[in-house]
């Protein structure tokens, strides 16, 4: 099995890439021109995405350097024990909706203090991946299409961030506490 998995990993990319010139060629679309086209389209999106990613990046910063995020920790600190969540978790908690670079280093943090395989690390790590920076990708998306009321979707967003929250520290529980 992890031989088939090795061979797959290396031939997957170069397996995509001959799929899609091969359907394009079946299909008889000018794959190249498609792909220009694209391209162009991403890049008009970019600028016009830009002033929004600067005022997250700005925001986070300030929020971050500002020391409101500890007070913020300490403020929340009292029910999250009550609820069971390590204290080290809740930073990269916090930070994870808002933005994917600065959870990547709280998480760097995390593995460099407790280890990788500390079970503060194994929540940490499947945290990064049960959630999703959504302030971020909602200020991106509905930017690019210029959407400006986001209604339920932060709701339902952030929602599925505490789930994966708590997914983390229930599985990681059980699987590695056990």
């Amino acid at each position: 099995m992890i031989e088939f998995i090795r061979i797959l990993s290396i031939v997957a990319i170069p397996g995509f890439i001959i799929f899609v010139l091969g359907y394009g060629h079946i299909k008889k679309v000018n794959v190249y021109e498609t792909f220009i086209e694209g391209a162009r389209e991403g890049l008009a999106t970019v600028v016009r995405v830009f002033p929004y990613m600067v005022a997250m990046f700005v925001a986070i910063g300030v929020f971050r350097e500002s020391g409101a995020m500890d007070i913020l920790v300490k403020i929340l600190s009292p029910i999250t024990n009550l609820l069971g969540i390590p204290g080290e978790i809740l930073p990269l908690a916090l930070m994870r909706p808002v933005s994917g670079m600065a959870a990547t280093g709280i998480l760097g943090e995390i593995l460099k203090t407790y280890g990788p395989d500390s079970f503060l690390g194994r929540v940490a790590s499947t945290l990064m991946g049960s959630t999703e920076t959504t302030f971020y990708t909602l200020s991106i998306y509905f930017g690019a299409v210029g959407i400006k009321k986001i209604r339920y979707t932060l709701w339902g967003s952030l929602l599925s961030d505490v789930a994966g929250l708590f997914a983390s520290i229930i599985i990681c529980s059980i699987v590695f506490k056990s």
